[in-house]
């Protein structure tokens, strides 16, 4: 969910002979509506099953349904995540997605120079003439995760492992805390990020690591490093991993109690279809468990673990969360 940047530098010099395109089948137009033109940046592979991959089915969402010519591109730095919204503002574009909190910037940089390209940014907090940022309300998912994980706990020890320390996963961490805690207050919360999105085998150790010290539920927000935590589970008897971001319950269907979903494909379509019809306006766009865009999806595979009473503090805090009651995310 905003993530530390991985590519060739091979591939970034030949930016446009490698830019993996997929056409909605009419002829590419400029930006005056004749046929919508979206990319999407992403700091990660699209294979991950998670943050990048839900951004990837997002834009095949919006050129499956508005017909329009999509692109995707991964970026290792700044600087090329820079060079790669001008090459789209330069391709006249009429919307670029920046998937993460560390695209604002440059996007900010780069916006003023294509004033009729809408640069959007996923997890951002920032805004400009032509740059909005959706702020996804991670936490209400987070939240209710946080209950099964402190009400199945036999040791109480659960854990969180994320990717990199970006405010949004700390966030969501937190809320999963609170969650947990609210059904079971002495539970202990371990907490360690492996420093990238990327290296499944240092997932992996760490979250071994914190099943040595007795953690028995595990929330993992590390995009492709996230599967060697489920790794980790599979090889430990009694150990339960929770999925972020996209639906990952079947990754490892006998160890994942459920995930923390964000709608990216209904979130994204939402956004370009506004961006077509004219009506899109730069803004902070709040998405959480109200919108229906962030979901606790339980697997059902495992849903005999997750008892009534559990479920039944799940359903009423999903409810306090939708009608504004209880707020978890910030």
């Amino acid at each position: 969910m905003g993530r530390t940047l991985h590519f060739s530098t091979v591939i970034h010099s030949l930016f446009a002979l490698t830019i993996v395109a997929c056409s909605g089948g009419k002829k590419s137009e400029s930006t005056d509506g004749t046929t919508l033109k979206v990319a999407l940046l992403t700091s990660g592979p699209v294979s991950d099953q998670a943050w990048n991959g839900g951004a990837y089915q997002g834009l095949l969402r919006i050129r499956d349904s508005l017909g329009a010519k999509i692109s995707n591109i991964q970026t290792k730095t700044p600087a090329e995540i820079e060079e790669n919204f001008r090459q789209y503002g330069t391709q006249h574009y009429d919307l670029v997605f920046g998937h993460g909190f560390e695209f604002q910037d440059p996007a900010l940089r780069v916006s003023p120079e294509f004033p009729k390209t809408a640069y959007i940014i996923a997890s951002g907090n920032k805004t400009g003439a032509n740059v909005s940022s959706i702020k996804f309300d991670f936490g209400d998912g987070a939240y209710l995760a946080g209950i099964v994980a402190g009400a199945n706990t036999k040791s109480n020890v659960i854990g969180v492992i994320g990717g990199t320390e970006l405010p949004p996963v700390v966030d969501a961490f937190e809320a999963f805390e609170a969650g947990a805690k609210s059904v079971n207050p002495k539970v202990m919360v371990l907490k360690s990020y492996v420093g990238n999105w990327d290296d499944v085998s240092a997932a992996k150790e760490q979250a071994i690591a914190q099943i040595a010290r007795g953690a028995d539920m595990i929330f993992q927000n590390a995009d492709n490093a996230g599967l060697g935590v489920f790794q980790a589970a599979r090889e430990r008897k009694g150990i339960r991993v929770f999925g972020a971001n996209s639906d990952q319950n079947k990754v490892a269907p006998e160890v994942t109690l459920g995930s923390v979903v964000i709608d990216l494909p209904h979130a994204f379509l939402t956004i370009a279809q506004a961006v077509k019809d004219k009506t899109h306006a730069p803004r902070i766009i709040t998405l959480g468990a109200k919108e229906n865009v962030v979901l606790w999806v339980p697997n059902p595979t495992l849903s005999h673990e997750i008892t009534a009473a559990t479920q039944a503090r799940v359903d009423s805090a999903d409810r306090a969360i939708k009608t504004g009651t209880l707020k978890v995310s910030r």
